[in-house]
């Protein structure tokens, strides 16, 4: 298995990260060409390979080496097919409920995957809609081949070599690091100067993962609460927040004197606060660091589940969700909530372990009593109050309820939220008449709680 390793130089010149930039500033040419002509419906079914035979027919030359421009039209053929694939998610979503006949939803998956869509009106049309046109916005990247490369050793750290703008000649990257990098180069420029070098590395597949099944909730003061009640990462909420409300502030002081910057007829002090009051080098550091702490803690919590689990039942969140507003500063620090990387998180270790994660419909996984799968009760921050008076931990309750929607026969993972919601209404209903049967089954001598459906309170089967 392959994993993504990220190196850095340590002390460019700027002579050479000007090199760097200029021949990045080139090769993004090449990339907004690919992207214009074969971003949308025009490449379907067209390969790299294809297109550099194309235009090495035609004689094209560009400002850049060949094997420069030809790595560079590979990789932004790469993306764009990854473009097209996550809105052929959407697309299936969209099969899955146009029609429940068998054998249509099979041809209609079929020509999707091969991409003979173009030709079928319905899969032509959910696909322009879901696949709009992208264009380019990368001009500060350079992919080197394998063989286009080369690394030694000196000064107690590794370097590399690698072609420059004029013939014959190469950069020499000191990096931050002993071990040279192998495979092809993804060398990132930054606008603060700093270069990024992007290499992948094998690593080993151990299959040590646990035995049982357990449910998940994703979260926010914590990365992750399973059925069992256990809390992983409690800390992410605080890193978070702190974060969330540190950059605020200095964003507003920031403001204030670009505005200051911007409006002073003098020379000198604009360019003083230009340079000395609006740098970004120590604020990308920060950043830098408070990212790879998150990352850290979202991994290490992944890892603690994997050690229970052979199976885990994730919500599946891919698809945007329409909530409602619980105000600006709360809104600010949920925008930073980091469900992207927990879903790598689990992907990539799940993988190395041996471990499955299974999606499953999201929809009221919050909302539910897990004890009898009804809307039987409402969520206040981390509590759950059960119509019965019993106070479950919220997060625990959604993890149990994502893990019985594993095995749920009516709600599978692209059922819509309003057919989900149709489901848990009507069980909510049985499980109401079935507690009404039960009050009014008691003796006279035992202790009635409610023996009518007049008598039970409204709030507690609100759904």
């Amino acid at each position: 298995m392959k994993v993504t390793r990220i190196l850095r130089a340590k002390r460019p010149n700027k002579g050479k990260v000007a090199a760097l930039r200029e021949q990045a500033r080139r090769l993004g040419s090449v990339r907004t060409e690919v992207w214009q002509r074969f971003g949308s419906v025009g490449g379907v079914g067209v390969s790299d390979r294809q297109i550099r035979d194309r235009w090495l027919k035609e004689g094209r030359r560009f400002p850049v080496s060949a094997n420069a421009w030809k790595e560079t039209l590979r990789d932004a053929k790469g993306d764009i097919t990854a473009n097209m694939e996550s809105a052929k998610v959407k697309a299936r979503r969209c099969i899955w409920r146009h029609t429940q006949d068998q054998a249509e939803q099979k041809r209609l998956f079929t020509a999707l995957k091969r991409n003979e869509w173009t030709s079928d009106p319905y899969l032509c049309r959910i696909m322009r809609r879901d696949w709009a046109r992208g264009h380019n916005h990368t001009h500060n990247q350079i992919i080197v081949r394998s063989d286009n490369y080369t690394t030694f050793q000196c000064g107690g750290r590794a370097w590399i070599k690698i072609p420059g703008l004029i013939k014959g000649t190469r950069i020499a990257i000191p990096l931050n690091t002993t071990a040279e990098p192998t495979g092809t180069l993804r060398i990132i420029i930054k606008n603060d100067d700093r270069i990024e070098i992007h290499t992948t590395i094998e690593v080993e597949i151990t299959q040590d993962c646990g035995t049982r099944t357990l449910g998940i909730d994703k979260g926010y003061s914590e990365v992750l609460v399973d059925s069992d009640g256990d809390h992983h990462g409690p800390e992410l909420g605080a890193v978070l927040t702190k974060q969330s409300d540190t950059l605020k502030a200095k964003y507003q002081r920031r403001s204030k004197l670009r505005a200051l910057a911007n409006n002073t007829r003098n020379p000198r002090k604009r360019e003083h606060i230009r340079r000395f009051n609006l740098g970004r080098k120590t604020l990308n550091r920060q950043i830098d660091k408070t990212h790879a702490r998150i990352r850290d803690l979202v991994f290490q919590s992944v890892h603690k589940v994997v050690d229970k689990a052979a199976v885990i039942a994730a919500e599946d969140l891919t698809a945007p969700m329409a909530g409602k507003s619980f105000g600006k500063h709360v809104n600010r620090r949920l925008a930073s909530w980091t469900k992207g990387v927990i879903a790598e998180a689990l992907d990539s270790v799940s993988s190395r372990r041996g471990s499955t994660v299974v999606l499953v419909n999201p929809a009221y996984t919050s909302q539910m009593d897990s004890r009898n799968g009804g809307l039987l009760g409402r969520r206040q921050g981390d509590r759950f109050h059960c119509f019965d008076g019993v106070v479950l931990q919220a997060d625990q309750n959604a993890a149990q309820n994502v893990l019985a929607r594993l095995s749920d026969p009516d709600i599978e993972r692209f059922t819509p939220y309003r057919a989900v919601k149709a489901i848990l209404q009507a069980r909510t209903e049985r499980l109401r008449l079935g507690l009404l049967n039960q009050d009014s089954s008691c003796s006279p001598g035992q202790n009635r709680v409610l023996s009518t459906e007049s008598e039970l309170p409204n709030e507690h089967f609100r759904v």
